[in-house]
């Protein structure tokens, strides 16, 4: 969930160096994030300060440089200081593991996407980002936010990424109980028969395969929390890799 947004939006933009470091500095600042998180569970407990000093710095120092060759980013700065404060604050209320926190999670993930593109080869770093026909500034849009491919494949990854909270706890936190998995079988249901009309009304065979990634995570919704005995975790662990691929390439054979 974390490296796959940043790789597809590069994929998407086209690849440039400052790809990479961001994709470092996302990975350092969730470290920074979960150190943080796990303090403020504890009560801010001294002894699990220092994780947090030592990825707070680092996320600092890759931050600057990153910012620095691509000021445009700090567009972005509101959207993810709400969904950081959302976050933080379910950490202090040791409700991290509930709906809201998750959700909040795959959304600052998916955007990513987006964040990635903005930094293509042919983006103005300096730049908030110009409407995709050159007609005009879109004051308001972060780098990459006006790109049609970038918004549609943001849009798919977080489409199969939300799906996977309800889908993950039927079978760990929430497993067994009728309410969670008739949400998790009708989201991906809804997915399903989107991805249907979608390939019906386009006739691309891109689309189409889509659709069949689409069915086949509404199996995987409905047959496999009903396995017995429960699958272990690393063979959720797996199955998700499997599924994450399906829909990574199904995206970009849109997309591209």
């Amino acid at each position: 969930m974390l490296v796959v947004p940043v790789v597809v939006g590069a994929l998407v933009g086209g690849l440039a160096w400052r790809q990479a470091l961001l994709l470092v500095a996302w990975l350092v600042a969730y470290l920074a994030f979960f150190a943080t998180g796990l303090w403020l569970r504890s009560g801010r407990k001294a002894r699990y300060l220092p994780p947090v000093r030592a990825y707070g710095v680092a996320t600092g120092v890759l931050g600057l440089a990153l910012i620095g060759s691509a000021p445009g980013l700090l567009r972005w700065a509101p959207v993810y200081a709400v969904l950081l404060v959302t976050s933080l604050v379910s950490s202090v209320r040791r409700t991290d593991r509930g709906w809201l926190n998750d959700t909040v999670t795959v959304l600052a993930a998916m955007l990513m996407t987006v964040v990635a593109a903005g930094l293509g080869p042919g983006a103005d770093p300096s730049a908030v980002g110009l409407l995709a026909d050159g007609e005009g500034a879109a004051r308001l849009l972060p780098p990459g936010a006006h790109d049609g491919a970038a918004r549609l494949a943001t849009g798919l990854l977080a489409a199969y990424f939300l799906g996977t909270v309800p889908y993950v706890k039927t079978l760990i936190r929430e497993r067994g109980r009728p309410g969670v998995l008739a949400l998790s079988v009708a989201y991906h249901a809804v997915l399903a028969a989107a991805g249907a009309v979608w390939a019906v009304v386009t006739g691309d065979p891109a689309v189409v395969v889509v659709a069949v990634v689409a069915v086949g995570l509404l199996a995987r919704a409905v047959l496999v929390p009903r396995r017995r005995p429960w699958p272990s975790a690393k063979a959720i662990g797996l199955g998700e890799v499997a599924a994450t691929v399906a829909v990574c390439a199904a995206t970009l054979a849109v997309v591209l």
